[in-house]
């Protein structure tokens, strides 16, 4: 299957000029942004990756994307967007992450124009939910779409393919991103960041911040130990959990006992 994907990426990208371009790849080292630099990268187009963090991100997936990168002997850049991500979202209300994707965003145009890339790619499948309003500004081929408020083309080569497709890709290219074995929001593998655990309409400070990333560490090392999915809410301390028993409930508890204490 990955040959197919990758012949037909070829052909695309022939037809598209794309192998006269310089390609950025926006990568999270999630299992969809990773196969979509490993396709292009066999296709043999001029890919680099750009990897956002910061202050709250959690370093495990930060190393194992740098591993990854220098594995395929692709060109990895690193941006601390931790100020921006301040400036957006401090003493507003949750959720969080539409504030970060905006920053992200932003940083990642402008960093492709000043660095001199003609195209940003993205691990978007056909599960996401982006074919709607957004991508209806395309004129053409969903999969490189031009975006006029953006001002720089976007390139998609696994958007025409479900999010099952994507893992058994994955899995033929043997990509096995590190696992924080969060909840998340659906059953198939979404990581982000503690940031998203952050209460609705919750004012959102550095001290909030900061206990959304302490309390989901500790929960995440349990969750690994147990081999469950779980995370929590702050500062409600909500947990939430695929498949967990009594016992690993009970060792959560204790977690977030000892947090409650130090909060007050």
């Amino acid at each position: 299957m990955i040959e197919s994907v990758v012949n037909e990426i070829r052909e695309f990208s022939k037809r598209s000029g794309l192998y006269e371009k310089r390609i950025l790849v926006l990568f999270s080292g999630g299992k969809d942004s990773s196969l979509a630099l490993y396709l292009l990268n066999e296709a043999g187009l001029n890919v680099s990756a750009l990897t956002f963090f910061h202050r709250w991100s959690w370093r495990e997936t930060l190393n194992w994307a740098m591993k990854f990168t220098k594995k395929l002997g692709v060109e990895h850049y690193l941006v601390d967007v931790t100020d921006g991500l301040l400036r957006e979202t401090a003493g507003r209300k949750g959720p969080i992450c539409i504030n970060c994707k905006k920053v992200m965003l932003w940083n990642a145009k402008w960093f492709a124009i000043n660095n001199g890339f003609d195209v940003l790619a993205k691990g978007d499948n056909a599960n996401d939910k982006i074919i709607g309003a957004l991508l209806d500004q395309c004129r053409t081929d969903i999969r490189l779409c031009g975006l006029p408020r953006i001002g720089i083309p976007f390139f998609r080569p696994l958007i025409k393919y479900t999010a099952e497709e994507v893992e058994a890709l994955a899995e033929e290219a043997r990509i096995r991103p590190y696992r924080m074995y969060e909840h998340a929001r659906r059953r198939q593998w979404r990581e982000g960041c503690p940031l998203q655990y952050i209460d609705r309409e919750e004012i959102v400070t550095p001290k909030l911040m900061d206990l959304a990333y302490r309390v989901n560490y500790e929960i995440s090392k349990l969750a690994r130990r147990k081999k469950v999915r779980m995370s929590v809410r702050v500062p409600s301390f909500e947990i939430m959990c695929w498949d967990c028993d009594e016992e690993t409930l009970r060792d959560a508890q204790e977690i977030i006992a000892k947090f409650r204490r130090v909060e007050g």
